[in-house]
C-alpha cells in the first residue's frame, strides 16, 4: 500500500481550496455550504477530529424488530412468527392508537387476546418494544400480567414498557389528569412493574412525534431530554431513587433518509443524555434507544422507493448507535403491510448486519470529520432548546402552553415548502415520478375503534408525510382516469431543434407528471406558431407548456403564446425564468413560469384548476 500511496501527490486542504475555487470560476465559496432547517452550516470538506464516543448500552449489533401490529390477536399471532422465524430478534408491539400504529395496531389488550398474540411466542427469548395505545397503563399491566401467566420469570423478559404520557399528550392534546395526579400515576405503574420483578425500562422518552410532525433534528433531540428530566422529576419525587429513575428511561427516535443527519442525531442523543446525567450529579450510564424508520419520510406513491428508505434509515441509524430498530414497511402508508412488505423490511436489516457486518464496530463514525461536526452542531442547537423548555417548567407544560408546538410548526412549514420548489426532492413522487406504476398489494383490515381519555388542554401536533400534497394531485389524475378513459394532459410546444429545447421539456415533463399530469411532447420542435397550435390540438391537451432556448423565447415566446391561446389553450406555460420580460409576456398570453426553484406544487395546482372538472380532450 505505501508503494501504491507514493504514486500519487500530497495535497492538503489549501491545495483543494485552491481547485474549488478555480472551479467556481469567481462565485462565492459559499455556494458550496448548505444550511439545515436547524441552521447548522454543512461544509464541503471537514477534516480528521476527535470527538467523545457514542457507545451503545450494550455490546454488539443492534436488534432487529418487526412490527406486531395487525388489529386481530390470532393474523398478529401469525405474523410474529413467521418474522422471528426469519430472523428478527424481536418485536415492537403497537396497540391501536400508538404513536407507531399508523392507522392499525392490536386492538385488544384483554388476556384471551394477548395470549392469541403471542401463542408459542417464547417472551424469554425475544426483545419486546410496547407501542402503548390510548389505555397505555392497562395494556402495560396487560402484558406484564400475560408474562406471568405463561410461566416465564420477568427478569428474563427483554420488554420495555413505553410508558409516555407526554408523548400522548403531544400527538392528541388530551391529558387525562392534572401534572401531579399524572406523575404519581406513572410512578405507581413503574414500581408495581418493578416490584413483580421486571427491569425494564418502563418509560419511553418517545420524541418520534416531533419528527412526524415536521420538527428539526436539534428540536426532536431537545424535546427527547426535556421529556426525559420531566420523566426524572416525576420518578424521583414518587419513590425511585433519582439512579433508579434514570435507569427506567429509555428513548425513541425517528430515522430518516437524511443519513448524515440521522447517524449524528443518534450519536448526539447519546452524548446529551450522558452530560443530562452528570448535571444531575450522576456517573453517566448509556441511554437505551429505539430507532423507527420515519413515517413523515414514507410515499404511496411508487412505494417500492421506500425499501431504500428504509435500508438508508436503518443503516444511519445503526452506526449511530440505536440499540433496535424497526424498519415501517414499503406500504405502510397505504394499508396494513402483507408478509411481502414486512419479509423485505425485515430482510433489508438482516443484510446490513449478516451480509455487509455493520454491527461488528462500535460507534464507526468516530473521529470522521463531518460526523464529528454534526454530532457537536446537533448537541450545541438540542442543549439551546432544551434550556428553553425547561425555562418554561419543561416539556408538560410547554406542550401545554403550545410553544413547542408552535416552534415545529414552523419548521414544518419550511419542510413543506422545501418540498413544494423541490428543494428536498421525493424520489418516485416529486422526482423521476412514474404514471405507470404498479399496484402493491396490501391487507384486507380495517382501522381499529379508539379514543385517548382526558380533556383538551394542547393543541395537538400532527403528524404528516412530506408526499401527501403531490399524492392528492396524483389521486385526482388516477380519478379522471377512472372516470374518462384519460389523464389530464399537457402539451409541450417545444422550439427549434431538440438540442435547443431537450433540457427544459425533461424538465417539465418531471414536473407535470408529479402532479399527475400526461406530458405529450412535439419531439422534433416546431418552427413557426402555427405549427405548434395544430400539433397542440391533435395532442387533446387542454394546457400548453413553452420549452426552448432563451433565444428562442426572445423570438417565439410572444407568438408561440397566442398561437396556442387561439387554438383553445386554457393556460399557457413557459419552462425558464421569465426576468424583466415577465410583464411582457404575460401580456401576450402566457399564464405561468416554471424553472428549478419555483413552487412546482403551486404552479400544478394551477394547471388543475385551468383544467376544471371537464374531461381531457382526445386526438380527432
Amino acid at each position: 500500500m505505501e508503494g501504491t500511496a507514493g504514486g500519487f501527490a500530497a495535497h492538503n486542504e489549501a491545495d483543494w481550496r485552491r481547485a474549488a475555487e478555480a472551479a467556481l470560476k469567481g462565485a462565492a465559496f459559499d455556494r458550496l455550504i448548505s444550511r439545515t432547517a436547524d441552521g447548522i452550516s454543512l461544509e464541503p470538506l471537514y477534516a480528521r477530529c476527535e470527538g467523545p464516543r457514542a457507545l451503545r448500552a450494550r455490546p454488539g449489533a443492534w436488534k432487529i424488530l418487526a412490527r406486531l401490529d395487525h388489529p386481530e390477536a390470532g393474523a398478529a399471532n401469525d405474523q410474529a412468527l413467521e418474522d422471528i422465524a426469519g430472523g428478527a430478534d424481536g418485536l415492537q408491539v403497537a396497540f391501536a392508537g400508538a404513536a407507531g400504529a399508523y392507522g392499525y395496531g392490536l386492538a385488544s389488550h384483554d388476556a384471551a387476546s394477548l395470549h392469541r398474540a403471542f401463542a408459542s411466542v417464547s417472551l424469554t427469548d425475544v426483545d419486546i418494544e410496547l407501542d402503548l395505545g390510548a389505555e397505555a397503563g392497562a395494556q402495560a399491566i396487560a402484558f406484564a400480567n400475560l408474562v406471568e401467566r405463561v410461566g416465564a420469570r420477568p427478569s428474563d423478559v427483554a420488554v420495555a414498557f413505553g410508558l409516555d404520557p407526554i408523548g400522548a399528550l403531544a400527538r392528541t392534546g388530551r391529558a387525562p389528569g392534572r401534572a401531579g395526579e399524572e406523575s404519581r400515576g406513572l410512578a405507581e405503574i413503574a414500581l408495581s412493574l418493578q416490584a413483580k420483578g421486571f427491569a425494564g425500562p418502563f418509560i419511553a422518552v418517545d420524541a418520534r412525534w416531533a419528527h412526524a410532525a415536521g420538527g428539526a433534528p436539534a428540536q426532536e433531540l431537545g424535546v427527547a431530554l426535556a421529556t426525559a428530566l420531566d420523566y426524572l422529576r416525576a420518578l424521583s419525587q414518587n419513590g425511585f431513587a433519582l439512579e433508579d429513575a434514570c435507569a427506567a428511561l429509555s428513548f425513541r427516535l425517528a430515522a430518516d433518509a437524511d443519513e448524515f443527519f440521522t447517524l449524528a442525531k443518534f450519536r448526539a442523543l447519546r452524548l446529551l443524555w450522558a452530560r443530562a446525567q452528570q448535571a444531575c450529579g450522576l456517573a453517566p450510564r448509556a441511554a437505551r434507544i429505539h430507532a423507527e424508520s420515519a413515517w413523515r419520510g414514507m410515499s404511496a406513491r411508487d412505494p417500492y422507493v421506500n425499501v431504500m428508505r428504509g435500508a438508508v434509515t436503518a443503516f444511519a441509524a445503526g452506526l449511530g448507535g440505536a440499540d433496535a430498530v424497526s424498519v415501517l414497511p414499503f406500504t405502510q402508508a397505504i394499508g396494513l403491510p402483507d408478509a411481502l412488505a414486512r419479509r423485505l423490511a425485515r430482510n433489508t436489516q438482516l443484510v446490513l448486519l449478516k451480509e455487509s457486518n455493520l454491527g461488528f464496530v462500535a460507534d464507526p463514525a468516530a473521529g470522521a470529520g463531518v460526523f464529528e461536526a454534526l454530532t457537536r452542531a446537533l448537541c450545541d442547537k438540542a442543549w439551546a432548546f432544551f434550556q428553553a423548555l425547561e425555562a418554561e417548567g419543561g416539556a408538560a407544560r410547554a406542550l401545554r402552553r403550545g410553544g413547542v408546538q408552535r416552534v415545529i410548526a414552523d419548521a414544518a412549514a419550511k419542510l413543506a415548502r422545501d418540498v413544494a420548489t423541490l428543494k428536498a426532492p421525493l424520489t418516485g413522487v416529486s422526482a423521476h415520478p412514474n404514471l405507470a406504476e404498479a399496484k402493491a398489494e396490501v391487507l384486507p383490515a380495517s382501522a381499529p375503534p379508539f379514543s385517548y381519555p382526558g380533556e383538551a388542554v394542547a393543541a395537538p401536533a400532527a403528524p404528516l408525510r412530506l408526499a401527501e400534497p403531490f399524492e392528492r394531485l396524483r389521486d385526482a389524475s388516477d380519478a379522471a382516469l377512472a372516470r374518462d378513459g384519460a389523464r389530464p394532459r399537457v402539451f409541450l410546444a417545444t422550439i427549434g431543434a431538440p438540442a435547443a429545447h431537450g433540457r427544459r421539456a425533461g424538465f417539465a415533463r418531471e414536473l407535470f407528471e408529479a402532479g399527475g399530469i400526461e406530458a405529450s411532447a412535439d419531439e422534433a420542435g416546431a418552427e413557426e406558431a402555427n405549427e405548434a397550435a395544430t400539433r397542440f390540438v391533435a395532442s387533446g391537451a387542454l394546457i400548453a407548456c413553452l420549452c426552448g432556448a432563451d433565444d428562442d423565447y426572445g423570438a417565439f415566446a410572444e407568438s408561440f403564446a397566442a398561437a396556442l391561446k387561439r387554438a383553445g389553450a386554457r393556460g399557457v406555460v413557459l419552462a425558464g425564468r421569465p426576468g424583466e420580460r415577465e410583464s411582457e409576456w404575460r401580456g401576450a398570453g402566457i399564464d405561468d413560469f416554471i424553472f428549478a426553484g419555483c413552487d412546482a406544487l403551486a404552479a400544478l395546482e394551477r394547471a388543475y384548476a385551468w383544467l376544471g372538472g371537464g374531461a381531457p380532450r382526445t386526438a380527432s
